[in-house]
């Protein structure tokens, strides 16, 4: 596949060049390649009992595709039994459909130096997705609105560590909601030049997410290349309904991306075992990805594991537990095996505020993801509440922690420099390290250490005002959105990306549903 023709250049001429004078400078860290083992919980009997169970879900039980009939008649042309609504899937033919979805891709950014490659031992990292509220020390918790979403792209934009922009990193609940997929697109693709998300919520909607692409990219490029990802999450247990699926085809059959995600809260959504839940989610996604390879044989996918467990005395969904680390590193081996990329992991917490909680709930969620060869993680940073929050203040934190991800997957190095046999030399019995030539040549970069914390001595701690980690992360998010200067973008090109805002907006009135 050629990956590079027909690609619409970025250059802006004589702008370009007058915005790359004047730019703030900052660093974009490469996506994460991991030279650590991935954390394998299931001996071959487990996942052999597990892909056996999942089969049996898929031809006994069965699936759901409600309001759907196109559906339907393509899993009755490749050969299920289809009775009403459900589909039950003969054993082996799901696996076999899957077996066509490439292990492995590229999503190309507007900016070439910001494309991500998805799979392999690779971890790509996002942002929070989906919170209709936002957080910060000064408004406390609101409703979110374009102006936020807007921040929040320039946040992700400005964050070293932090590779892709993502997609709804808040619900802009000011803006209709038949309308507001246009001006979430429209920040991603000119306050950032990093890869994006498409919309998901209708199939127009997604339709619509192809076409501003192509205006970007142009239309053999979109074509040939993979230019956005999407979540389509399932309707667990065992349903995919038409608006998810209609988004899925739309993209399927642009050559986009699509995340292929249960939605898994244990004891509600699945069962309370870990081994009943991996079943599950694997009988779905194997339905699912096998749906993609139906409608576009080779359209890239990735395997999704959204999982959280839950307070069996309030209802409410729990975060950072063992449970779910067993499941995310389960569903990981079950990727793995069926060749595909794995989305899981984020920065989950319940707290309310970004606490001691909300740090330990996400230091367990981070981790785990990265023991379990996760390729893609959404909600990296800034998730608060369960979800239900984008937090200003939490955004930066997780963002700066998500450095640790790439120091702790650099494993261990063992060249010449890495052994310092002669550091051990020189200093001897006795003496000390500090000034020893090794250490001068390599104390840049010997230690990961945060651009938030706060390492001073208690002295000057206190007379700098002895403020705590939010407060440092509320002067940051102020010192980050005061600094921003969008990348460069052709003129025209942006012209085209309005009017095509502006023109669909019109076609439609106002509607909130």
């Amino acid at each position: 596949m050629n990956e590079v023709a027909g690609r619409r250049s970025r250059s802006g001429g004589g702008a370009s060049r007058r915005a790359e004078r004047t730019a703030v400078s900052f660093e974009t860290a490469r996506f994460i390649e991991r030279n650590i083992p991935n954390f394998e919980i299931l001996n071959e009997e487990a996942l052999q009992i597990i892909e056996w169970n999942a089969e049996t879900v898929l031809e006994e039980i069965g699936v759901n595709f409600v309001e759907n009939p196109g559906a339907l008649d393509l899993w009755r042309a490749a050969g299920a039994d289809v009775k009403g609504d459900r589909v039950h899937i003969p054993r082996g033919l799901a696996r076999k459909l899957c077996a066509t979805a490439p292990s492995s891709f590229t999503q190309h950014a507007r900016n070439p130096e910001r494309n991500v490659e998805v799979g392999g031992r690779n971890l790509v990292l996002a942002p929070v997705y989906g919170p209709p509220f936002v957080r910060d020390a000064e408004g406390g918790r609101r409703y979110a609105t374009l102006h936020d979403f807007q921040n929040f792209v320039k946040l992700g934009y400005m964050s070293k560590w932090l590779h892709h922009s993502g997609g709804t990193v808040c619900e802009p609940t000011d803006v209709p909601v038949n309308k507001r997929h246009l001006d979430m697109l429209l920040a991603h693709m000119v306050l950032s030049d990093k890869p994006y998300m498409g919309s998901v919520t209708e199939p127009s909607r997604a339709a619509d997410s192809v076409a501003m692409s192509k205006i970007l990219f142009g239309d053999a490029f979109v074509d040939q290349n993979t230019v956005m990802t999407s979540l389509i999450n399932i309707n667990s247990p065992l349903t995919f309904d038409g608006i998810m699926m209609g988004a899925l085809e739309v993209y399927a059959k642009a050559n986009q991306a699509a995340i292929i995600s249960p939605f898994i809260v244990g004891g509600a959504m699945a069962p309370v075992t870990v081994a009943g839940t991996l079943t599950q989610v694997l009988a779905e996604v194997l339905a699912g990805v096998a749906y993609s390879q139906l409608v576009r044989p080779g359209a890239p996918v990735i395997f999704g594991a959204f999982v959280t467990s839950i307070d069996m005395n309030s209802g409410a969904p729990t975060f950072g537990t063992p449970e779910a680390a067993h499941i995310t590193y389960g569903a990981g081996q079950l990727a793995r095996r069926l060749g595909l990329p794995y989305r899981s992991g984020g920065s989950f917490c319940g707290s309310k505020l970004p606490d001691a909680q909300a740090a330990y709930e996400t230091a367990n969620s981070l981790n785990m993801a990265l023991l379990a060869g996760v390729n893609f993680m959404l909600h990296a940073c800034g998730w608060l509440e369960g979800g239900l929050v984008s937090s200003y203040e939490k955004f930066v934190m997780d963002a700066d922690q998500l450095g640790t991800l790439h120091h702790l997957a650099q494993g261990v190095i063992m060249d010449t420099n890495g052994q310092a046999m002669d550091a051990i030399r020189e200093v001897g019995p006795g003496g000390h390290y500090l000034g020893c030539s090794h250490t001068q040549a390599n104390f840049k970069s010997a230690f990961w250490r945060s651009d938030l914390f706060d390492y001073k001595p208690f002295e000057t701690w206190a007379e700098e005002g002895a403020r705590d980690t939010q407060a440092l992360a509320a002067e940051r998010v102020k010192k980050q959105l005061a600094d921003y200067q969008a990348p460069d973008i052709d003129p025209g090109m942006r012209e085209a990306l309005e009017a095509f805002v502006a023109n669909r907006k019109a076609e439609m009135p106002d509607a909130f549903i």
